[in-house]
């Protein structure tokens, strides 16, 4: 419904009713008495150029949802966290126990020229097989039970056995002094789980970081959209403005001048609209790549369904530091890196000492078979022995595990290569490595303290930025006012009154910014603390 000037009964065209409507808001109250939330609600007018934008609105918390599992930063640190994962698992099997076993059978003729061989070719037949249980400890010490039986059978005439069961068992024990001991035994194993925990940390953080990057994007998207809607209004005033225009000069009231300036507005603003338009699909098609998802039942870009907050916390600057010191994700993911560099470097450092190794073993065999018939060789008449039967293999076996003949051994072994080249090369490389990957943890720490101080004051600050964006916009609205008055009296043109409402979407533009800033920081302080809901993991 037009608007109706009161002194003269006159319709105003639509570019000034809406004017006019801007001005009755900017009257309803003082800049000083208007609470922030009023100030910054939108007009009906930009209420219903926000309608018009056609697009599938979004809330910001689907589209965090959608961010998580569709983002591809999230996925790649998924990815390397699997990866991690992995490493860890490979590393832990390489101190499991290991089963072990053989089994081999095999004959032999073997031509023979001595009186006592037993027969001019024996003929053996051979069944070997063993069995056992290896293990290796994170200190470096190898333990290995073996069980080893042999089944022979010859034609060896003075065999007192056929066939014959021998058994033997070793209990083993190798023990590194030196090369080899202690963190050089389990250092790959150490930095595989300080490689994981890096890895945990930084898919937290990066999942956080999605978090911080969408909330972003979604209120620059809110902007955009906003920008959009503004400019479009500033469009529908200047087609009415030109109309005007026309019918004053017609009238003989104006000049062709003002005609051909309202002209050249129109088509500025023409254009501005096209740019605004494509500013916002530009940065619609961005956000729709951030969370993996296009706009779906045929729109063509994303409409914000929320608003930026208008009041955020302020956080004490020492506080917020000191918490993202300790809490910061990516700083931890950094530290767990260097201390899996650290566990390799004193790998090895002690693998470049000489090799000192303890040796011992205890164990014990057995003898078991079926007895026979022997001639003896030796005297004038040969007499026939018969040996006992001893058992069978389970008997071997049995002698062997109870050490019925026992035996043990104890030493030690000793090498040192002439150089050391390799080792001590490798510990001074691992070494220079860990010292740059520290020198990086320090880079990082200083910088996090500087983003994070930078957020507090830029939250420090919001407060008086708004207040004096919502006093810009009431200004432009007072403008608007005294424009309208003056307009009334002949003193201005329409087109001062249309160049009066650009300052006035300007002032409204820079209210959007300030709030996208303030919300901005406010996402990227709560990532640098750590300040978010994130299930961890536990290691597989």
């Amino acid at each position: 419904m037009p608007i109706i000037c009161t002194p003269c009964r006159r319709r105003l065209p639509p570019v000034l009713a809406f004017l006019a409507a801007c001005a009755v808001a900017g009257l309803a109250g003082s800049p000083a008495a208007a609470a922030p939330h009023a100030a910054a609600e939108p007009d009906s007018a930009l209420a219903r150029a926000l309608a018009r934008i056609a697009g599938e609105p979004l809330t910001l918390e689907q589209a965090l949802l959608t961010a998580v599992t569709g983002s591809t930063d999230a996925q790649f640190a998924r990815t390397e966290l699997d990866a991690a994962r992995s490493a860890l698992r490979r590393e832990r099997g390489g101190f499991d126990p290991e089963l072990f076993g053989d089994l081999a059978r095999g004959a032999s003729d073997q031509p023979t020229a001595s009186l006592f061989a037993g027969a001019s070719v024996l003929e053996s037949e051979q069944t070997t097989g063993g069995a056992g249980l290896r293990l290796r400890t994170r200190w470096g010490t190898e333990l290995t039970a073996s069980l080893d039986a042999v089944r022979l059978e010859t034609n060896n005439a003075y065999a007192s056995l056929r066939p014959q069961y021998d058994a033997a068992g070793r209990l083993e024990l190798r023990q590194p002094l030196l090369k080899g001991f202690g963190a050089a035994a389990g250092g790959n194993l150490t930095a595989a789980e300080r490689s994981y925990e890096a890895a945990l940390a930084a898919h937290d953080d990066a999942v956080l970081g999605v978090r911080a990057v969408i909330e972003t994007a979604y209120w620059q998207l809110h902007g955009a959209l906003r920008d959009l809607a503004v400019q479009q209004l500033l469009r529908d005033q200047a087609a009415s403005l030109l109309s005007e225009t026309r019918v004053r000069a017609d009238a003989g009231l104006i000049g062709p001048g003002q005609v051909a300036s309202a002209r050249v507005f129109l088509a500025e603003q023409e254009q501005a609209v096209l740019d605004r338009r494509e500013s916002l699909d530009q940065v619609s098609d961005s956000f729709a790549a951030l969370i993996g998802r296009r706009p779906q039942g045929g729109a063509n870009r994303y409409l914000t369904a929320d608003a930026p907050p208008l009041a955020h916390a302020v956080p004490d600057e020492e506080a917020a530091v000191s918490a993202a010191l300790s809490s910061n994700l990516g700083l931890r993911s950094a530290e767990r890196s260097v201390a899996a560099l650290q566990a390799l470097a004193d790998a090895a450092a002690g693998n470049a000492r000489p090799r000192l190794d303890l040796l011992g073993s205890l164990g014990g065999v057995g003898l078991a078979g079926s007895g026979r018939q022997i001639v003896s060789p030796f005297g004038a008449d040969p007499e026939t022995i018969r040996t006992a039967d001893i058992g069978g293999l389970g008997e071997s076996l049995d002698q062997a595990v109870r050490r019925t003949y026992p035996n043990w051994s104890v030493g030690v072994s000793f090498s040192l290569p002439l150089g050391g080249r390799a080792g001590g090369g490798e510990r001074d490389r691992i070494r220079a490595v860990a010292a740059g990957a520290e020198l990086q943890l320090e880079a990082a720490r200083r910088d996090l303290e500087r983003r994070v101080r930078a957020d507090c004051r830029e939250l420090a600050a919001n407060r008086d930025r708004l207040v004096l964006a919502d006093e810009g916009v009431a200004a432009s609205r007072e403008q608007v006012r005294i424009g309208l008055v003056e307009f009334r009296n002949g003193r201005t043109t329409a087109f001062e009154l249309v160049r009066l409402a650009a300052d006035l979407a300007a002032a409204q533009q820079r209210h959007s910014q300030t709030l996208v800033r303030a919300a901005r920081a406010a996402a990227d302080l709560r990532r640098l603390t750590a300040d978010g809901s994130i299930t961890k993991e536990s290691g597989q």
